[in-house]
């Protein structure tokens, strides 16, 4: 199979753009939760925001693709290596990379805004032969591993680097989230203490701090519980609550990467049992349009203008049965992919539009 890239001009304006808007945006507020259902299946699903449409597709590799590191560096080339599994997800800006997306063994990969805390390896003659960009991890982690397990045995084979543009100064800072069929989940961090990988033990991501720091931080909301609260008496009053609503009390309500962390934990791990995957794809999608952020509500102003952060899509993966599911900012009715049949059908990588446009069902004629 040809080798797997395009040409080297296409790919240098590509990774301009990606991390121009990247240093110019400071929110990014993507947000991640994990539900499992009764029948074994556990359900990774994400917000992705941004603070302009980074015009993501559908973009699907199928296995034996050959495919090189560095690919959006204008000046070397890294290691070359086989996809020993096809794979698909969400990419951006017509990259030839996936972002967010599964394998067809059921594994996901998400790429996580880590601005701040995201530090990675200098790019070297030594080191370039085991040299990952940070923004091509999902392809390495999708086209080689099939469980949590493997991605961790192999993370210290390869030095992750920043992919460096003179013009901007600047690299894709992320940290990633992995989770496979078997419901094992990490959080993948590069930060100055080096690699740290942790396992998923809440069901949730968001952005910085380090994903320790979040854990540390759930602390301060040991006393939320679901349940509503009922009355109290304070001295001789007696307090009642506000009618429905008083479970979760004090919740954190902003777009913050903390909040947004919090509230994640709090509605992933009360929600209600889900009886086989489609009700937990069902449920994963209901949530987040609790994350959901409009355009205008989170702002940059600089010289080129506001820049405002809001949910480009979000998507949900079958980790069993090795299916994606996404709606956008415009396609609000969910739509999905089976990544084998897809794989499977294609003989070279290839994007499929994710954008099918705003549709509204008019059933005044069923009167």
């Amino acid at each position: 199979m040809e080798k797997f890239y395009t040409s080297r001009v296409i790919k240098f304006v590509g990774s301009v753009f990606l991390v121009v808007s990247i240093a110019t945006q400071s929110a990014l507020a993507c947000t991640g939760i994990i539900i499992r259902s009764s029948d074994g299946t556990t359900v990774p699903a994400r917000t992705m925001e941004f603070g302009f449409d980074i015009q993501s597709n559908i973009f699907a590799v199928p296995a034996g693709t050959t495919i090189e590191t560095l690919g959006l560096n204008p000046d070397v080339s890294g290691f070359t290596y086989d996809a020993n599994y096809g794979f698909l997800g969400a990419n951006g800006l017509g990259m030839p990379i996936v972002f967010d997306g599964v394998n067809t063994e059921g594994l996901y990969f998400g790429a996580f805004y880590f601005a701040g805390d995201a530090v990675f390896s200098d790019l070297t003659d030594e080191n370039r032969s085991r040299a990952v960009s940070s923004e091509e991890m999902g392809n390495w982690i999708l086209g080689q591993f099939s469980t949590v397990n493997e991605v961790k045995a192999a993370l210290p084979t390869i030095d992750v680097v920043g992919t460096y543009v003179a013009e901007i100064d600047g690299f894709a800072p992320f940290h990633y989230a992995v989770t496979d069929a078997s419901g094992a989940s990490i959080v993948i961090e590069y930060t100055a203490s080096g690699l740290t990988v942790f396992d998923n033990t809440v069901n949730a991501v968001t952005n910085n701090p380090s994903y320790d720091w979040h854990l540390t931080n759930l602390r301060n909301y040991v006393g939320l519980q679901s349940e509503n609260r009922g009355s109290m008496t304070v001295g001789s009053k007696e307090l009642d609550p506000f009618g429905q609503g008083s479970g979760l009390l004090g919740l954190p309500g902003d777009h913050s990467s903390p909040a947004r962390f919090v509230r994640a934990v709090a509605f992933a791990n009360t929600s209600l049992p889900s009886d086989d995957v489609d009700e937990a794809i069902f449920k994963a999608f209901h949530i987040l349009n609790v994350f959901d952020i409009p355009k205008g509500s989170i702002r940059d102003v600089d010289s080129d203008g506001i820049h405002t952060d809001y949910t480009l899509w979000t998507s949900a993966a079958d980790t069993t049965n090795a299916r994606y599911f996404y709606k956008t900012y415009l396609t609000q009715s969910v739509e999905s992919i089976d990544v084998k049949k897809a794989v499977s059908s294609i003989t070279e990588p290839k994007t499929l539009q994710m954008e099918s446009g705003f549709i509204v069902r008019d059933r005044t004629g069923e009167f």
